[in-house]
């Protein structure tokens, strides 16, 4: 368990991080805002959807940002409550999706820990890029199942597989994996150079407290909290992710021979 200070600089890191890169933020993660991974994240989210019963279509989106699924959910006829530590985020959530407010969306700008809502209140939790945010993830997750009606989705997704910080099993995909990973953000700066965005100097190092190699988020526990929970199913799917806007030419070579570095769980009550 962290300390309490440690806590406290988490959540300091993510509004400080957040307040750097909140006007750029969909420029500066092409691995969330690609052509390749929207349409992903859509037809994830048009499946789960299918998927609950008795579906009232009302949604908790956790750590919502600038509203990359708040957006989809909204398009889906979700009625949405999002939910951001970040007032720069949700300033901009709010100027996105202003003809929703107060019918269908509802935002809240605080740290999920600090919010409670009804038992059984939600169809689909949703958490995208988020749990490696989180002070104690175990912990909010298992306060969140809470807010989860029986037969409604959690979907999270966007967090490090159990592979990413693993050698490949030869010594040839561990070199093609390094070699991958350093090329993803020399092309990202080369294109921002391009298209002439001045990215800003961020430091991520508490902010994204749990997507570190001597701290990764283990993802045993999770399955161990939904088992705990009673959930009919829950289970992990792991992904290669698209990280840049333009094509890496190393792409192809390293999703042949690497285990896939990113996850999504879709787990139902």
């Amino acid at each position: 368990m962290l300390n309490p200070d440690l806590k406290d600089q988490i959540h300091q890191a993510n509004v400080a991080v957040h307040r750097s890169e909140a006007k750029y933020y969909e420029a500066l993660h092409p691995e969330v805002y690609s052509k390749k991974e929207q349409k992903r994240i859509a037809a994830k989210l048009a499946a789960i959807s299918h998927q609950i019963s008795n579906n009232q279509k009302k949604a908790l989106d956790v750590g919502a940002g600038t509203g990359n699924l708040t957006g989809k959910l909204l398009m889906m006829g979700y009625t949405v409550t999002a939910t951001d530590i970040s007032p720069d985020m949700c300033r901009i959530l709010k100027e996105k999706y202003a003809p929703y407010i107060p019918n269908k969306l509802t935002i809240i700008n605080s740290p999920i820990e600090d919010l409670s809502f009804e038992t059984a209140e939600f169809d689909l939790i949703t958490f995208y890029s988020v749990l490696h945010h989180l002070p104690n993830y175990p912990a909010t997750l298992k306060t969140v199942i809470g807010y989860l009606k029986r037969g409604g989705v959690i979907y999270i997704d966007h967090e490090a597989s159990p592979y990413y910080w693993r050698n490949e099993p030869s010594g040839l995909a561990t070199m093609v994996k390094g070699l991958y990973f350093h090329s993803v953000p020399m092309i990202n700066s080369l294109y921002f150079m391009l298209t002439g965005l001045h990215v800003p100097t961020i430091n991520y190092t508490l902010s994204d407290y749990w997507h570190k190699k001597d701290h990764p988020l283990d993802h045993q526990v999770i399955q161990s909290i939904f088992r705990a929970a009673g959930f009919s199913s829950y289970e992990r799917t792991d992904y290669y992710q698209t990280a840049t806007f333009v094509p890496n030419p190393l792409f192809l070579l390293y999703r042949m021979m690497c285990r896939p570095e990113m996850s999504f769980w879709v787990a139902q009550r």
